[in-house]
């Protein structure tokens, strides 16, 4: 065969495997990014035309609804948001616009009734028009209502979770946005400086402070390194990784046993207890907690960012230079999402098993069938005893120790605060970052909750703990 021949053949052979596998990508593998590219309208365009489920809250109030819009051939339907700002993070939006994001895009698939193709089939054998779903959300209004009214403005946010579940009760970011403003004022939202359009809650990477020692002490205990009597040094200054620690205003306590020190967050002593540890058994401890990865909840990968120690934009693991012992009390390059720490508390809530944080509880379709979340564990963090030992300490962190603000008549709480300093940090103008974290009853939870609020000149003790408290009290109360 002629040389020239074989190799137009060839050329011809590759671009046309070329074809096929830039056809499959499109086609098969980034289908979902290209369905929730805001650039794509065509489905946007085609969506307007299906009745979109409704989205409610687990007490029943209606979210996010659809209203029609002219009439007959022509009629569309058009998204509204009855409670405004409230829900803005985490329910998002969709609108032909400018696309879709949050609860909207992660369950896109239920809300415009989409099927199977041999029951998408069957529906248009019988003449039945395409209509959406209704989502029940896990978020409870006056829950919602609380979070938001306790951070009272400040920039920050808020997470509350059910603990043998995973669902979600309350997730605020603030500033808030009114999604019903989407479609004339998104680029002014997009710009401004506050970032309302950011979800805080699962986006924004913060220092954790001392609220990190719960996940310190739960490797510490675990692994069978220490127990609650364990003797422990809480003279201050140390020297850690070659540089020296001090405690809270320089306080130095001498010889104290390992649950007097996260009752009362003494770093020096937690330092070392992360340096004995080391970086191994603490990452290891991490990962089980759901650091390193996106977190397993059903919301847009986008609008997720990965708890972990940085450089840059990487993650490091045990096998980069680490400075375990500072890691170990939230500082070093240690980054959080309030949604992690959320799950940290509701953790150790629930006896060690960490359960798959879900915005959903039931799908309700046009014919009522009810499609209800079965809850599903994502990781065994700790043993049984273990949990019960640092529930026993976090309760003393509330009765007696710094985070007395968030306890409640009546009620055992159990929780650990957090100040990060976060002095220089462009757009701030004061020294902290202040956390709560936390769940109640302390001895039978039924919620637990995770508080942060930006650049503030107060303590997790004092901004944090009081807000954790309202939160907890009114979904108690509901």
């Amino acid at each position: 065969m002629n040389g020239q021949i074989v190799k137009l053949f060839a050329f011809i052979l590759a671009l046309f495997v070329l074809l096929l596998g830039f056809t499959s990508y499109w086609s098969v593998f980034d289908a979902p990014g290209l369905k929730a590219n805001s650039e794509n309208r065509r489905a946007l365009l085609l969506e307007q035309r299906i009745h979109r489920g409704d989205i409610r809250s687990i007490d029943g109030q209606v979210i996010a609804r659809s209203l029609p819009s002219g009439s007959g051939k022509d009629r569309i339907w058009i998204r509204e948001y009855p409670y405004g700002g409230l829900f803005g993070n985490p329910i998002g939006y969709s609108y032909t616009e400018r696309g879709r994001v949050g609860t909207e895009l992660a369950h896109n698939d239920e809300l415009i009734g989409n099927k199977s193709e041999f029951l998408s089939i069957l529906d248009e054998l019988s003449g039945h028009k395409q209509e959406g779903s209704t989502v029940v959300s896990s978020l409870d209004a006056g829950v919602q209502q609380t979070a938001l009214d306790g951070l009272a403005g400040q920039a920050g946010a808020v997470v509350a979770m059910v603990p043998k579940t995973g669902e979600i009760r309350a997730m605020v970011s603030t500033p808030d946005y009114d999604p019903n403003l989407i479609p004339d004022d998104y680029s002014q939202l997009n710009s401004d400086p506050a970032a309302p359009l950011f979800n805080r809650a699962t986006q924004s990477g913060y220092p954790p402070g001392s609220t990190m020692k719960v996940v310190t002490a739960t490797a510490a205990l675990d692994s069978g390194e220490f127990d609650p009597d364990s003797t422990l040094d809480g003279s201050s200054p140390q020297t850690i990784d070659g540089v020296p620690l001090s405690n809270a205003q320089g306080e130095s306590f001498g010889q104290i046993d390992f649950a007097t020190a996260l009752t009362y967050s003494v770093n020096t002593a937690l330092a070392r207890v992360g340096e004995r540890v080391g970086a191994e058994t603490l990452l290891d401890y991490m990962d089980r907690y759901g650091f390193n990865q996106k977190p397993e909840i059903d919301y847009p990968s986008f609008q997720l960012a990965t708890s972990g120690v940085y450089d840059g934009s990487s993650l490091l693991t045990a096998a980069d230079a680490i400075d375990v012992g500072r890691v170990a009390i939230g500082q070093e390059r240690l980054l959080v999402t309030p949604l992690q720490m959320a799950e940290v508390a509701a953790t150790v809530a629930n006896r060690g098993e960490r359960m798959c944080p879900r915005l959903w509880s039931k799908v309700i379709d046009v014919d009522q069938r009810v499609d209800e979340l079965d809850p599903e564990t994502c990781a065994k963090v700790m043993d049984r005893r273990t949990a019960r030992q640092l529930t026993e300490i976090m309760k003393d962190v509330v009765s007696e120790g710094t985070g007395t603000a968030a306890a409640l008549y009546g009620i055992d709480v159990a929780g650990k605060t957090g100040t990060a300093e976060v002095s220089g940090r462009p757009g701030c103008d004061a020294p902290n970052q202040a956390w709560f974290i936390g769940f109640a009853p302390a001895d039978r939870p039924e919620i637990a909750v995770a508080v942060t609020v930006e650049c503030t000149s107060g303590y997790g003790g004092d901004v944090a703990a009081p807000i954790a408290a309202q939160v907890m009290q009114e979904a108690l109360d509901g």
